[in-house]
C-alpha cells in the first residue's frame, strides 16, 4: 500500500503535513509528536526582519472555531536559519518554510536567503498585507499574485507554494495566476475574516478588531474551494481549512488535494497530525485502495 505523494519532485512519505502558524516551527510539538511520522512541517511564517506582531488579546474562541489576529509575529529569518532549521533536519520529514512580507522587496529578500538553506519547499503566504497597495492584501489581485509568483519564482531555488487567500469574489482567478506565474504548487484555503464582539465588555474580542477564522466551521467552503481550484487548474494542491480528522482529510483528497495541512486542530489535540496520518491508512486499507493517487480528485 503506497501513501507517497509528490509536489513537484518532492516526495512525502504520506500527505499529511502542518499548517502553517499553529505547530510553530515543530519543535515544542515534538515531544507530543513523532515528527518523522509526517509528510511535511510547514513552519510558522518568516519574514526578512523579526515582526513583534499584533497587540493583545490575539486569539477569541468562536463557534466551531477560533479567530486569530497574532499578526505573524516571528523572530527573522536570521535566528530562524540558525535555531530552526537544524532541529528539523534532525528528523525524517520534509521542510517547508513559510514566507511572509509587506512588499515585494521583503518577500525576495527571505527567498533568496533560504537558497542557501537545506529546506526542500517555500510556501508563500500572499495574505500578508501590502504596504504599497493601502495594505489590500497581495493574494486578492490575480494580476499582482502574477507578478509575484514570477519573481520569487526568478529568485527561489526550491519548489514555491502559493498560498492562496478565501477572501476573494473568484479564488479559482487567483490560482489561475498563480499557475501562471510559474507556481509549483497552491495550498488552500488560508483564514477567512472574522470578527466577534465581546458583549459583555462592549468591544472588539481581539484588538485588530478583525482577524483570520479557522477551525471546523470553515472545512464546507474550504473543500468547496479546493474542488472548484482543482478543476481549474494543473498544479498539485495542499488542501487546509477545518481538517480535525482523517475523514476529514479524505474529504479534501477526493475534492482535488494531493495533500493536506493540519491547523486549528493541533491547538486542542496535539497528537492530531499523527492520528489523520494513521486514520487515511486504516480507511485505505478497509477499502483495498493499493495507491493514495487512486483517491486524489476522484470526486467530480
Amino acid at each position: 500500500m503506497n501513501t507517497k505523494v509528490n509536489i513537484a519532485g518532492v516526495e512525502l512519505k504520506n500527505p499529511v503535513m502542518t499548517a502553517s502558524g499553529t505547530f510553530g516551527s515543530g519543535e515544542e510539538y515534538s515531544e507530543f509528536v513523532d515528527l518523522s511520522k509526517l509528510g511535511a512541517v510547514v513552519t510558522k511564517g518568516v519574514a526578512n526582519v523579526p515582526w513583534s506582531g499584533n497587540p493583545t488579546p490575539r486569539i477569541a474562541e468562536t463557534y466551531g472555531g477560533m479567530i486569530n489576529a497574532i499578526g505573524l509575529q516571528n523572530p527573522g529569518i536570521e535566528v530562524f536559519c540558525k535555531r530552526d532549521i537544524p532541529f528539523l533536519r534532525q528528523h525524517d520529514t520534509r521542510i517547508i518554510v513559510n514566507v511572509c512580507g509587506h512588499a515585494e522587496e521583503e518577500y525576495l529578500a527571505v527567498v533568496e536567503r533560504l537558497a542557501e538553506e537545506d529546506i526542500d519547499m517555500m510556501e508563500i503566504n500572499i495574505s500578508c498585507p501590502n504596504v504599497n497597495a493601502n495594505f489590500l492584501a497581495f493574494g486578492q489581485d490575480p494580476k499582482k499574485v502574477e507578478e509575484l509568483t514570477a519573481k520569487i519564482k526568478k529568485a527561489a531555488k526550491q519548489p514555491v507554494i502559493m498560498k492562496l487567500t478565501p477572501n476573494v469574489t473568484d479564488i479559482t482567478e487567483i490560482a489561475k495566476a498563480a499557475e501562471a506565474g510559474g507556481a509549483d504548487a497552491v495550498s488552500l484555503i488560508n483564514t477567512l475574516t472574522g470578527m466577534k464582539i465581546d458583549i459583555n465588555r462592549r468591544t472588539f474580542a481581539v484588538a485588530n478588531k478583525t482577524g483570520g477564522m479557522s477551525g471546523p466551521a470553515v472545512k464546507p467552503v474550504a473543500v468547496r474551494m479546493v474542488y472548484q481550484v482543482a478543476q481549474a487548474i494543473k498544479l498539485p494542491i495542499i488542501g487546509m481549512g477545518g481538517i480535525a480528522t482523517w475523514e476529514d482529510a479524505i474529504e479534501f483528497i477526493l475534492a482535488g488535494a494531493t495533500a493536506v495541512s493540519v491547523g486549528t486542530a493541533n491547538f486542542y489535540n496535539p497528537y492530531a497530525t499523527v492520528e489523520i496520518a494513521e486514520g487515511i491508512e486504516a480507511y485505505m486499507k478497509k477499502n483495498k485502495v493499493e495507491d493514495l493517487r487512486e483517491l486524489i480528485g476522484a470526486v467530480r
